[in-house]
């Protein structure tokens, strides 16, 4: 069966408005689009918008308020915020809207299993910087893969970006066999087996080798920019402050990033402040930064991760 569409006249008729509205080919219509699963055709003032009802009166909404804002050019920040408020709203007003969509791995049927995952997952959809907070075996790093593959594979992004801080955790770097690259190698394993799993072997390999997936230790990343591409990075609470800002000034135009660590697990030498752990306070109310914390009911490994998770839990409450 055909979605049905909704018409929408963008009034009163001005041809600058409607310029800035649409952005440079289109950009500011696509990622309308892309925020709420419709499709969109316009001719002059007429827009007409295809997809389910509840997302094509979201797209409507949008339309309506990004015109009545075009009287000055509407950049690319100004729409995705805009987005989020509106999508904010709408959750606010009918917790009746679909959870987020399928996401686009060799898992068919990956999908979030608690509240928290659902949240996370939607968070990652709707924020261009997400933190995910929380234990082990909550799937924060697993899900985080999982969206940037999604996006790559909806050409939302040109690449991927993986990245994690070297810390030892009690054992030393130099007494590992090999150069850098292949003592840091095992810190990033668990991203490479996520990938796989994901997207199978012979295309990440492929992608590796065509520049669109990238894995790196966290102090390869400092003087870059990275445009139109999905970073992630991983265990962060083990990256000082000034590494985290470092991190988050690195992301570019067109980039989402997500931010997962557990703060209980911190591998930095004593006295040194966990930058993930700061970034939580400093960035609560920044607008357009999404937080999700999550805790022993998410665990979904072996059901001793969640009783082992919890009464250390206990413990530190205590």
């Amino acid at each position: 069966m055909t979605p049905k569409s909704l018409s929408v006249t963008l009034s009163p008729l001005d041809n600058g408005r409607l310029a800035n509205l649409c952005g440079p080919l289109d950009e500011n219509l696509r990622q309308i689009e892309t925020a709420f699963d419709v499709t969109i055709t316009r001719r002059g003032e007429q827009c007409r918008i295809v997809g389910e009802l509840a997302q094509r009166r979201l797209a409507a909404e949008a339309l309506e308020r990004f015109y009545a804002a075009a009287g000055a050019p509407v950049s690319i920040d100004d729409i995705q915020l805009g987005l989020v408020e509106i999508a904010r709203r709408a959750s606010s007003r009918s917790r009746a809207l679909p959870p987020p969509a399928g996401l686009l791995t060799l898992k068919a049927d990956l999908h979030g299993r608690t509240p928290n995952q659902v949240q996370y997952l939607r968070q990652i959809q709707e924020h261009d910087i997400s933190f995910g907070i929380g234990p082990a075996g909550t799937g924060k790093t697993y899900l985080a893969v999982a969206s940037a593959v999604d996006a790559f594979e909806r050409d939302q992004v040109q690449r991927i970006v993986l990245t994690r801080p070297a810390v030892e955790a009690g054992e030393r770097l130099g007494f590992l066999p090999g150069d850098l690259a292949q003592k840091v190698d095992p810190y990033l394993r668990p991203l490479y087996d996520a990938l796989y799993d994901l997207m199978g072997f012979d295309k990440v390999g492929k992608l590796f080798e065509k520049g669109n997936i990238e894995i790196a230790p966290l102090a390869y990343m400092r003087g870059r920019t990275l445009n139109h591409a999905f970073i992630i990075l991983d265990e962060a609470q083990n990256t000082t402050p000034e590494q985290m800002k470092m991190f988050l000034t690195r992301i570019g135009i067109g980039a989402k990033a997500v931010i997962t660590g557990d703060v209980t697990q911190v591998d930095l030498p004593k006295g040194q402040k966990s930058g993930l752990a700061e970034a939580r306070q400093v960035l609560k109310d920044v607008r357009g930064i999404a937080f999700t914390g999550f805790d022993s009911a998410d665990v979904v490994r072996h059901p001793l991760v969640a009783r082992i998770v919890a009464a250390y839990e206990k413990k530190r409450e205590g």
